[in-house]
């Protein structure tokens, strides 16, 4: 065990899923002593292997119910279509006073899926990593994936303060920064934040690929930084987009409706050589951009590859893959 912890927060932490966010989120508890033992799930054989030889973990099993024994803190890091199962086979093996919580994307899904599972004497947070790459499996994560970015919390009503300081301060440990949200209100801003941005770039990017054969070819070949973002953004992991955009419809369905609108607006002011609307909208945006930059949330890139970290892509919203 290593980092500054003489007494660690956790016992035994378990990750059940370990594609980037576990294997990162395990990489990071190790280097700063979070956890005395730090336990993988995956459903591969090769993804177990492989965290191990990574050092992710310090034991790994194919079994949820298994890896979940005896731990004080059970994260689900695997997409949102897998918790129900999951949740239902750990229930029976979640110890008291433990903490049940996940890196899921859409929170009233979670506490719809999960809670029902959830034995009155374990403490179940809810949680949210802003953090993320495009890149999938154990061996894309790296430990310092979440320092200096948001970790969402969205306990339910009545939850034990106490359990939500031990978990924020873990995330804390990370190098992160936590927020405290309703789970409703966490699923609307990020639709408008995450949801929505990768939807246009699936959408940017089909439109692309439905080219004819000469003309898609000229589009790979002549790609700008933005469609070269878009693509990144759009190689995402299509399980857990799907999972996403369908657990959270609603919120997804109304800020699509806005930008369908706002689109009509710009269609229009071209249309009609309005150059005093594009260029106030395009003020406008600025504006944002910096204060984005502000928040110090403008670009985030995995320190093992320098070379990119002077046009560092924005972040991606990742949990991990199904073949974790």
């Amino acid at each position: 065990m290593t980092g500054g912890h003489s007494n660690p927060l956790f016992e035994r932490v378990c990750l059940i899923g370990i594609g980037l966010i576990g294997s990162s989120l395990g990489r990071a508890i190790k280097r700063h002593g979070l956890a005395r033992k730090v336990v993988g799930c995956a459903r591969r054989a090769e993804t177990r292997q492989a965290a191990l030889d990574l050092g992710v973990c310090d034991t790994v099993h194919a079994d949820p119910a298994e890896a979940a024994a005896g731990s004080d803190l059970v994260v689900l890091c695997t997409p949102l279509s897998g918790y129900p199962e999951i949740a239902e086979r750990i229930s029976g093996s979640l110890r008291r006073e433990s903490i049940l919580s996940d890196v899921g994307s859409v929170k009233q899904a979670v506490i719809r899926d999960v809670g029902p599972f959830v034995p009155d004497h374990v403490h179940f947070i809810p949680g949210h990593p802003i953090a993320g790459t495009e890149k999938s499996g154990p061996e894309a994560g790296f430990a310092e994936l979440f320092e200096d970015r948001w970790a969402i919390l969205t306990p339910p009503p009545g939850t034990d303060s106490h359990a939500v300081e031990r978990l924020s301060a873990l995330w804390r440990g990370v190098g992160a920064m936590v927020e405290i949200m309703d789970a409703r209100h966490h699923d609307r801003v990020l639709a408008m934040t995450s949801h929505l941005p990768h939807l246009i770039a699936y959408t940017i990017v089909s439109t692309a690929a439905d080219l004819e054969t000469g003309e898609r070819q000229e589009v790979v070949k002549f790609s700008a930084g933005g469609f070269r973002d878009f693509t990144r953004i759009a190689a995402s992991d299509p399980v857990m987009w799907r999972d996403i955009f369908l657990n959270n419809r609603d919120a997804v369905l109304e800020v699509l409706q806005r930008f369908n609108e706002d689109i009509t607006a710009l269609q229009r002011a071209i249309r009609w050589g309005e150059g005093e609307v594009l260029e106030d909208r395009f003020r406008h945006t600025r504006e944002l951009r910096r204060g984005v930059i502000e928040a110090h949330q403008a670009g985030s890139f995995d320190p093992r590859e320098p070379e990119k970290a002077q046009t560092a892509a924005p972040v991606q919203d990742k949990t991990d893959p199904p073949e974790s």
